[in-house]
């Protein structure tokens, strides 16, 4: 055990030097106890508290029903999450190369483009609460301080890697842990909860299920992220430890500051759940605020690391003969971490509504996604894949376009359009039903057999093609 976790020290202090390419067997390292450490410090942070805080505000729902649709929102959908987790092991390559393999090379770039904005969007959104808290516990900074040097943190340890990642997450799962149980407890024993906390609010259907659709896509959102979080470990792995490591650390590191959301929500006044957070915790507050705050960089890492490995992914897939080197990720995280600045200091005035907004329209679009990767995965390929076609110009045995994923795809987003309920639209199915959303449910339970019937079709011919590549064969 000591040997193992001074080898993790050394991983984590050195620059890691891949990037998109397929991870050799030899640099294999990490066990399934590095995936629940990931996922449970890197979400335990403001943006969690806010997601969670959404039940209670926007949803208008009264504390013990938020709790039950953020418990079953993100125990349903870390499923889809941790499903991917098994996919890094295997194939050794991030989870938007492997996408190739559905889409085919050139029919993937959608798909990389929409996680692109992805990883940017909630880079921005935290770096935004981080500006927000930092300026609420130090006198006179203002919101801009904050989000740079947060940023920068989050800048140093994406440029460093995989292992830095890994190593900064399991040290926040111990910090940001203790922070959280901290202001939990400062908050029911030392504040006091109003006497009618648990009154307060009335349920409806509308909001509960919004909740639910809230939480399952905070936990879908993860999807495209995982396998970049898994390609370093052993083959051996195991898809039951990897399945498990992830879905109850991202569940658990979810679910318990969306419950302190959803109590901070009710317990203070309306307006920004920041402000209600550091009411609640006064006399804890910059400590609880700097550690959450710290806690983001971690996060932000995580958007900043993805969202370089999509760029080089989008990138080669242009120029098949280019492999990108760590310069080419440094350059592209500096670039994002630009965009991201300007999209925080841009809206932060209405964040809270672009942000359910942002969150809900990811739902839609990432929903057809993750149907047909893992529909390939486990039910067609049932995991083998032709890595060296990946990288190959014209797609190798995937093609440019892979014509019933692009199709499923689209229908996947048009079946969901009659059962949304936003802002910014509502279908006519979801005004039927009393503003209800089901659209997620419906872009699954569409895009998963269509997918699995078309894909099936068209690849009876190939079966002579695709029965050469043994199990083994899918390894790099």
């Amino acid at each position: 055990m000591k040997a193992a976790d001074a080898a993790k020290r050394e991983h984590a202090t050195q620059l890691e030097i891949s990037t998109i390419q397929p991870i050799g067997l030899d640099q294999r390292h990490g066990t399934a106890r590095d995936l629940f450490t990931v996922w449970f410090g890197s979400n335990i942070m403001l943006l969690t508290v806010v997601t969670g805080g959404l039940a209670v505000t926007t949803f208008a729902l009264p504390f013990t029903s938020a709790v039950l649709a953020l418990v079953v929102g993100n125990m349903v959908g870390a499923i889809f999450m941790a499903l991917h987790a098994a996919q890094g092991p295997t194939l050794g390559v991030p989870q938007m190369v492997q996408t190739r393999g559905q889409f085919g090379s050139l029919g993937s770039l959608l798909v990389v483009g929409i996680v692109i904005v992805m990883y940017v969007g909630f880079l921005a959104s935290n770096l935004v609460l981080c500006g927000e808290s930092l300026a609420g516990v130090l006198p006179g900074v203002t919101e801009t301080p904050g989000i740079i040097v947060v940023g920068i943190l989050s800048v140093l340890a994406a440029i460093y890697g995989y292992d830095w990642i890994h190593a900064y997450t399991r040290l926040m799962s111990y910090v940001a842990g203790a922070a959280l149980l901290l202001a939990v407890g400062w908050i029911v024993w030392v504040h006091g909860l109003p006497a009618n906390f648990l009154s307060r609010n009335a349920f409806n259907w509308s909001g509960f299920l919004g909740t639910i659709s809230a939480a399952a896509v905070w936990q879908i959102a993860y999807a495209p992220y995982v396998s970049d979080y898994t390609r370093y470990m052993p083959r051996d792995t195991g898809v039951r430890p990897a399945f498990w490591a992830s879905y109850w650390g991202c569940t658990l590191g979810s679910l318990l500051p969306m419950i302190l959301g959803a109590m901070v929500g009710l317990a203070s006044p309306k307006g920004s759940l920041v402000a209600g957070f550091a009411t609640l915790t006064h006399g804890i507050t910059p400590l609880v605020l700097i550690v959450f705050a710290v806690s983001i960089a971690s996060a932000n890492a995580i958007n900043l690391y993805c969202g370089a490995l999509s760029t080089l992914t989008f990138g080669q897939t242009l120029i098949p003969s280019w492999s990108p080197g760590p310069r080419a990720r440094v350059v592209v995280s500096i670039i994002l971490f630009g965009f991201a600045v300007a999209g925080a200091l841009l809206s932060q005035e209405s964040f809270l509504a672009n942000y359910e907004s942002f969150i809900l329209a990811l739902l839609y679009v990432l929903v057809p996604w993750t149907a047909i990767n893992l529909v390939d995965y486990y039910l067609l390929r049932h995991g083998r894949y032709d890595v060296a076609s990946f990288f190959r110009q014209d797609g190798g045995i995937y093609g440019r376009v892979n014509g019933p994923a692009v199709t499923c795809y689209a229908v996947g987003i048009l079946v969901q359009l009659p059962f949304i309920h936003s802002q910014l639209y509502t279908g006519p199915v979801a005004k039927a039903i009393g503003g209800i959303d089901l659209s997620w449910i419906v872009g699954l339970a569409v895009t998963s057999p269509a997918y699995y019937w078309l894909a099936k079709r068209s690849r009876a011919h190939a079966k002579g093609s695709l029965a050469q590549y043994a199990p083994g064969d899918s390894q790099s």
